[in-house]
């Protein structure tokens, strides 16, 4: 009988054990020499499926499955048409008698669910509407960088809180026992269903979810869909934006995080995101070091 593939479509889909496992890790990769782990992956193959583009997700996985030994291939928005010229379900079939893992980043999150249930091989979420958990590894792996811990955090996320970001780090929270609370204006806050399976706080006011967090995110107002409201989102959420003043509410030692492309003037000051407390950038990089280990991780591949 074959055995059934692990996938990753949420950040609850890996136990506590295993999130501590794929991030440990991931520091080893980080800090090892490329030519240690070159062949790994010699003859795997990935497939990359974008129906929405992205800088890091296409670098973070490419480069990833290059440093490990592999090879990855792009399939971009107009290449396949998936669920217009062929099915998900034939997509998925037909990419994983051939591939050795399968990556996609989709619009609706039941796309990625049709995917992992069609296919033979491991399927990981580069993004959909509900989640972002491959993000969400990243970050945790640059706070504890960081902070050297997890556990008894803060997180404060302020803006546009319906968001998969904030729905990963909320579910996550639970799992490795650190505090998530997000603030933003009624009618972009978190689903109500994250909300309650997470525990996590959702608050209207930025400063009450701020004050004392350990780490201070946010995200781009309008994202890829959401153009046609951007007059709209920009009047709402003028006021959630992260500047001095908000990041002086949390603890001295507080870093800020923003997942990219930040559009400055907006969700966030230059003063801010280029300042002394942004770690965006190495939160940038980790994307790259965190998935090369959980590559590893689906594949049964762990050193």
């Amino acid at each position: 009988m074959l055995k059934k593939p692990k996938h990753f479509l949420s950040i609850t889909d890996l136990s506590i054990n295993e999130i501590w496992k794929i991030l440990t890790l991931a520091k080893k990769l980080k800090s090892s020499p490329l030519s240690k782990y070159n062949k790994l992956l010699s003859n795997r193959t990935m497939v990359m499926i974008f129906e929405k583009p992205s800088l890091r997700t296409r670098l973070s996985f490419e480069i990833g499955m290059t440093q490990l030994g592999g090879h990855a291939i792009y399939l971009a928005p107009g290449d396949i048409k998936m669920g217009e010229r062929e099915s998900v379900a034939d997509v998925a079939k037909v990419t994983s008698r051939m591939a050795n893992i399968i990556m996609a980043r989709v619009f609706e999150h039941s796309t990625i669910e049709e995917l992992a249930a069609n296919s033979s091989v491991p399927v990981i979420n580069g993004l959909s509407n509900l989640e972002h958990p491959c993000q969400i590894l990243a970050d945790l792996m640059t706070i504890w960088e960081v902070k050297k811990k997890l556990e008894g955090l803060k997180i404060a996320y302020v803006g546009d809180c319906e968001n998969n970001v904030t729905h990963s780090f909320a579910l996550a929270s639970k799992v490795l026992g650190f505090e998530f609370a997000a603030a933003g204006p009624r009618g972009y806050w978190m689903k109500s269903g994250i909300l309650k399976k997470s525990g996590a706080i959702q608050g209207v006011y930025s400063e009450d979810t701020v004050r004392g967090a350990n780490v201070v995110i946010t995200d781009t107002w309008i994202s890829m869909g959401d153009e046609k409201e951007k007059k709209e989102r920009v009047t709402k959420l003028s006021s959630y934006q992260v500047n001095k003043k908000l990041m002086d509410i949390a603890k001295k030692d507080a870093i800020f995080m923003h997942c990219l492309p930040a559009y400055r003037g907006y969700e966030v000051t230059s003063e801010v995101i280029d300042g002394s407390q942004s770690v965006v950038f190495q939160e940038a990089e980790n994307r790259l070091h965190s998935q090369k280990a959980l590559i590893l991780f689906l594949l049964d591949k762990l050193i």
